[in-house]
């Protein structure tokens, strides 16, 4: 069963809260992190992409990026821009981008959970970006960032968190991007119990964004076992930054590729090989696929549909229905050489936010050949393939709005 536990955030100071709160770190390089915090000192990216105050040269993996990280974090605190709660709370967590409007649980989750399965995975972690999320927690002695995390939906936790989100708010703001944030504390001991015993009964908690972050907790909170002699489990370092959010509020967005060359084909031959595995159709202008097993492609300055043969998948077998695997296994490696999505340099990611725009402009830009845009996975598909204990291919999900990092942070001692 799913162990959450409340914690004493450490959080901005409410007439700072907008310009504390950042993207999180893994959606932006490091010059559009510059970008983003030049002119404000109070960015949490100064915390969570601490490379952005050294200079440009330096190795971001390098240890005096970690220990500016920690030193921008305890001036942050030093200067009252951040502050410590008093006592332990749960907080709730809303965001609305349009009509997509989903409510979290901010609470602290347990490594056990993690390492014995409560906690399930989709994704496979590269060893360098989890390495890097090791030492920049350990460093840091906390976790700045939360993690994404989702559960089907329990009308009970819900009731509860509709109540609090009828109260005053903490922080109310809108982002640059249109998504309105909103925070609420629960601080009253009963409603902390209630909901710590409602999630007892939570056979199951997913991993939606944040693998790397997960994955990272767990091996923090493993060395620090090791060099603990008088380790009793209920140390800070034992739980790590969640957000919870029910499976029904949830919005996945396609993740489209874009592949920098037609692997050695002509226009012609690479277009007679992708009719040999999908049906093929000129579209209208831009295509965004309305339904499973269909993909657009944008390749020579036209739109194609693409649908896929029944022959070119098998539909009981979980992972190989799923379109990203279908486009995987049937274009981009028999026919692009892609076969390593996860480490070939000619392959790209472009989250469904940035629409299929984006696609035209880098394919006309120059720097790509073709294009493809994706259905969006569905959540049941998720859950399912994690029940099972099998692995997405690499990319399949675009989780919107983003979580905004810096509202509160979880220390570890």
């Amino acid at each position: 069963m799913a162990f959450i536990k409340p914690f004493r955030a450490v959080r901005p100071r409410k007439e700072l809260a907008e310009k504390v709160a950042a993207l999180p770190y893994d959606v932006m390089s490091v010059a559009e992190a510059r970008e983003m915090a030049a002119g404000n000192p109070h960015s949490f990216l100064h915390i969570s992409r601490p490379e952005i105050d050294l200079p440009p040269d330096l190795d971001p993996h390098s240890d005096p990026v970690y220990l500016q990280g920690r030193e921008n974090l305890r001036q942050f605190m030093q200067n009252g821009t951040l502050t410590q709660d008093g006592g332990e709370c749960y907080y709730v967590y809303r965001q609305r981008m349009g009509n997509i409007v989903q409510t979290g649980l901010v609470v602290c989750s347990g490594v056990d959970d993690y390492q014995t399965g409560v906690i399930r995975k989709h994704e496979l972690t590269r060893a360098d970006k989890e390495e890097d999320r090791v030492m920049h927690i350990d460093y840091l002695d906390a976790n700045d960032e939360p993690v994404f995390y989702t559960f089907r939906h329990e009308p009970a936790i819900g009731a509860i968190v509709a109540e609090v989100a009828a109260g005053p708010a903490a922080y109310d703001f809108a982002t640059d991007d249109g998504v309105f944030h909103t925070l609420w504390i629960i601080d009253d001991r009963q409603r902390i119990d209630r909901l710590t015993d409602l999630f007892r009964a939570i056979p199951t908690l997913y991993v939606a964004d944040g693998h790397h972050r997960s994955a990272a907790a767990s091996r923090v909170r493993d060395m620090r076992r090791a060099k603990n002699p008088v380790h009793d489990g209920t140390e800070e370092y034992n739980y790590f930054l969640t957000v919870i959010f029910p499976d029904n509020e949830m919005n996945i967005m396609p993740y489209n590729r874009v592949v920098k060359d037609l692997n050695g084909h002509t226009i012609a031959e690479f277009m007679a090989k992708v009719a040999g595995r999908f049906e093929i159709a000129p579209a209208n202008g831009s295509f965004t696929p309305a339904e499973r097993h269909q993909f657009g492609m944008y390749l020579d300055g036209k739109w194609y549909e693409l649908r896929a043969r029944d022959e070119s998948f098998a539909e009981e077998d979980a992972v190989e229905r799923l379109d990203v695997s279908i486009l995987q296994n049937n274009l981009l490696s028999p026919i692009l050489g892609v076969r390593n999505p996860r480490t070939d340099q000619r392959i790209n990611f472009v989250g469904g936010i940035r629409g299929v725009e984006e696609l035209e402009r880098l394919v006309e830009g120059g720097g790509y050949e073709v294009a493809f845009s994706l259905h969006p996975t569905s959540m049941e598909e998720l859950m399912e393939l994690a029940d099972a204990n099998k692995i997405m291919p690499p990319k399949s999900t675009w989780f919107e709005p983003k979580l905004r990092s810096g509202l509160f942070v979880h220390l570890l001692s």
